[in-house]
């Protein structure tokens, strides 16, 4: 499956746009080979911006007003195998939340990033976390993915 990524950077003290856009590529074409899609052509939008901009999605959308890690918006309603459109949707990104995150775990930013985006690349393709059924099937493919480009289980307590 070949997914055309868009990379915007916003706000916050990203990393330029060509860099980011290596890390989403590299976490959405692993996250493609895990779940074994075929060769359709698709689209995705990732928003790199700050824990402002980031509040104000959160309070509109989910009516929580504080920042959060990430947002994904699917452009269809999937389940988990689902196979996916041309639209994927958009994740977006806050960049304070992602460090300040990573410094508390003492993960290095970079992995808690890849995990962030591999998080949302599952919402949009349906993937949940709301009961704990759901929590563990997505968790388990978050681990296998993350583990298919090297950064660590970031559920392990062990770290």
């Amino acid at each position: 499956m070949a997914v055309d990524i868009d990379v915007a950077v916003e706000a916050g003290d990203w990393a330029g746009e060509d860099a980011l856009a290596a890390i989403a590529s590299q976490c959405v074409d692993a996250a493609i080979a895990r779940l074994g899609f075929g060769d359709a052509a698709s689209e995705l939008s990732v928003l790199f911006t700050d824990n402002k901009a980031m509040q104000a999605l959160n309070a509109q959308w989910r009516g929580k007003d504080k920042p959060t890690n990430v947002l994904s918006f699917p452009a269809f309603d999937l389940a988990p195998g689902d196979p996916p459109g041309p639209m994927l949707g958009d994740i977006v990104i806050a960049y304070e939340t992602v460090r300040d995150e990573a410094e508390l775990e003492a993960k290095p930013f970079d992995d808690h990033l890849r995990h962030l985006i591999v998080h949302g690349f599952l919402h949009v393709l349906g993937y949940d976390h709301e009961n704990d059924a759901e929590a563990e099937e997505m968790e388990a493919a978050e681990r296998a993915i993350l583990a298919d480009i090297g950064v660590p289980d970031p559920y392990s307590e062990a770290d």
